[in-house]
């Protein structure tokens, strides 16, 4: 399905796209259930450190010394990866038992889908055979005029095929309507700098990556010169599309992402390409108008249109159906894809084992239906209950703040709290559970269930066209951990995944809990004011609310936290290569949300131990409750990564890692420098600080 949709994530803790496509798994093992993770851990503290100098080496260093980097890694930390490879786990034992007997229709299928998947001998004695049909509809292209029908024809069939996002979602200035949608796309690397930047490492990454675009049409049964032709030709339409691309920072700015046009006005920007052609092909409903998120995109696509010839798009949509589905196909291809985008470009040693990679793809096609076997096994009520409760203690700490704010005039105040007491909730899990009925899945042919899943989804969201806005509908599945806020619902989402420790723990202390959980809530409930989301009001409208005044207040005070960030170092310099910093810019609603979701969890804990007749100085095992929170939360953000992924993720995460997801904001909060007496000057409470919320 092409759709675009921007969400406020607390964590990617994820390989880009380009990347996930070829995480391949290696050969058959044994799953073994992962280590359990405890809320607080004393034994991760490294000692030797000065929390006042550097707090992420106090709270983690011990653990970062004692956890390497497991070799199917690029990325390992004490919360999301451990939390994940466990909610994994369960999700296998469920998926495993119901590819052997299932009990009912739906085990049935997601069953056949999972077994599917982990026929690694049909896959091997297929080859490349599933991707001849798509590879003989692009050879009949005779002239671009031909090109909106074979894109719709390709999607029709669920195949992969570049050149743009379409789809439908919220208009982002009437939330109440679903509209149509289209914006750039196109690009395999992981950013357009990939391309464009002409530093030694990446002209060093463009040339390894015709290689491997080479060796693949070489397996997919392509003659080596002709294989070379069409990679170069491929790198050559990737990087037109990449000049004509906005940045990720640019593509942030939702006021520069919404351009509504007429269907006409459209055809008049791109006169080489006949949507009316597509739009009728694709068989979504009529429409009289869209938002084209791109425009200049779309115009200088056009005019690669007319200057590329016939045979390079057919070269690139070639190459889009085959690493589009690469991970589907044999492991001479899956290992080729593995060793250019994840050894290459993140440093990862080897595949992950096939039944992670199986179990991940079957939640991914049919979510919503291993899902509710997965939520009666691992979410009690009474964790859905217990969440509630916190959410509405930090709402309450989030607009006693917002009352108090020095920078705000009185009329923007009651602007935002108007917008605070419209946000939603969604804990847990979907009210109502999609129906997959219509995916037709067979145990023995992977690619086809796979198509199966990309028509369904694309069918789904079409429909939306025209009809009214779901307002309880998931952009998560259940055992995701993660948790995020959409800007034109104007709500928070808490999947069952992350509701457990060391995020959300019954047994802990109220100081550990709301530093885990409670920054938790409180990050996402700042996302709705952020440099993005503050830009909708409170029903998921783009409008201004914030007077002139005070948004010049609110933008100066971001662009503390810009500068501040982009000072920070990702990945350290190299003998050929620069150091890496990250980008202020692209990180800044995540920076945003994490200072704001750690003073507001603060506030609420506070309220939480007066009621409960206690203070912030009081002890438990040798820490006050202050230590004890702020010990909590920088627990969460400990980690290890390949130092290609740290790169990698600073030009294309707009979250920062976790050693600025923590130091970056305790310096800039002054109960943190209290709680273990720092002295103002020293790293961790400077004399200069940001705050926002």
């Amino acid at each position: 399905m092409k759709t675009f949709k921007t969400l406020c994530l607390l964590s990617l803790g994820l390989i880009p796209a380009g990347i996930a496509m070829a995480q391949q798994p290696s050969g058959a093992s044994v799953p073994q259930p992962p280590a359990n993770v405890t809320s607080f851990d004393a034994t991760a503290i490294d000692t030797t450190a000065d929390p006042c100098t550097d707090f992420y080496q106090y709270t983690c260093g011990n653990w970062k010394k004692n956890n390497p980097i497991p070799s199917d890694k690029t990325r390992w930390s004490r919360s999301f990866s451990l939390v994940g490879e466990r909610n994994r786990y369960l999700l296998w034992q469920e998926l495993d038992a119901a590819s052997k007997a299932p009990t009912s229709p739906l085990q049935k299928q997601y069953g056949d889908f999972y077994a599917a998947c982990m026929d690694t001998t049909a896959a091997d004695k297929l080859g490349a055979e599933p991707i001849k049909p798509s590879w003989s509809r692009i050879d009949k292209l005779t002239s671009v005029k031909q090109l909106p029908a074979l894109l719709s024809e390709l999607e029709n069939t669920g195949t992969p095929d570049g050149f743009f996002e379409f789809g439908v979602g919220q208009d982002e200035k009437d939330s109440s309507k679903q509209i149509a949608q289209l914006s750039q796309g196109g690009l395999t690397l992981p950013d357009r700098d990939y391309y464009l930047v002409d530093t030694e490492r990446f002209k060093t990454i463009r040339a390894k990556y015709v290689e491997h675009v080479t060796k693949m049409f070489v397996l997919a049964g392509e003659s080596q010169s002709q294989a070379a032709k069409d990679a170069t030709a491929v790198l050559e339409v990737e990087t037109a599309l990449a000049k004509a691309s906005m940045s990720r920072t640019e593509m942030r700015d939702p006021v520069a992402t919404y351009h509504i046009y007429t269907t006409a006005d459209l055809a008049k920007l791109t006169p080489e390409f006949d949507w009316s052609i597509y739009f009728k092909s694709i068989g979504i409903g009529g429409f009289d108008s869209l938002n084209v998120g791109t425009p200049d995109f779309f115009k200088s696509l056009d005019g690669l249109l007319k200057s590329e010839p016939v045979d390079a798009w057919k070269s690139y949509l070639r190459w889009q159906a085959l690493h589009g589905q690469a991970r589907l196909l044999s492991k001479a291809i899956f290992d080729e894809n593995f060793d250019f985008f994840s050894r290459t470009l993140a440093g990862q040693k080897q595949p992950e084992d096939r039944w992670k990679m199986c179990s991940s793809m079957t939640d991914g096609a049919l979510g919503e239906a291993v899902g509710q076997d997965w939520v009666k096994q691992n979410f009690p009520p009474a964790a859905k209950d217990s969440m509630e409760k916190l959410v509405a203690a930090l709402e309450k700490s989030l607009g006693d703040d917002l009352k108090t704010l020095p920078w705000m005039s009185d009329e923007t105040k009651k602007a935002a709290l108007e917008k605070l007491s419209l946000f939603r909730q969604k804990i847990g899990y979907p009210e109502k559970w999609r129906d997959y009925s219509s995916v037709k899945v067979s145990r023995n042919d992977l690619v086809g269930n796979t198509h199966q899943s990309a028509i369904y989804e694309r069918n789904y969201n079409y429909a939306k066209l025209g009809t009214p806005v779901d307002e309880k509908e998931w952009g998560m599945t259940p055992p995701t951990v993660n948790a995020y806020y959409d800007p034109s619902f104007n709500d928070i989402n808490f999947p069952a995944g992350i509701l457990q420790p060391p995020f959300f723990d019954f047994k802990v202390d109220p100081a550990v809990n709301f530093g885990g959980i409670g920054v938790v809530i409180g990050h996402e409930m700042t996302h709705g004011f952020d440099d993005e989301g503050s830009q909708f009001d409170g029903h998921g409208n783009l409008r201004e609310w914030q007077t002139p005044a005070d948004r010049k207040a609110f933008e100066e005070r971001t662009q503390c936290e810009v500068d501040e960030y982009s000072g920070f170092e990702a990945a350290p310099a190299r003998a050929d290569t620069p150091a890496q910093k990250l980008n202020g810019k692209l990180t800044l609603g995540e920076n945003t949300a994490d200072n704001g979701g750690l003073r507001i969890a603060y506030l609420a804990l506070l309220d939480t131990l007066a009621a409960e007749g206690k203070t912030i100085d009081d002890k438990i095992d040798g820490y006050t409750e202050a230590q004890r929170y702020f010990i909590g939360f920088a627990q969460v953000w400990c980690q290890n990564q390949t130092e290609q992924s740290a790169r990698q993720s600073a030009l294309t995460d707009p979250h920062s890692p976790g050693q600025w997801r923590v130091n970056g904001t305790v310096q800039n909060f002054d109960s943190f420098g209290k709680a273990f007496g720092c002295k103002v000057g020293q790293p961790m409470m400077p004399v200069k600080s940001c705050r926002v919320w």
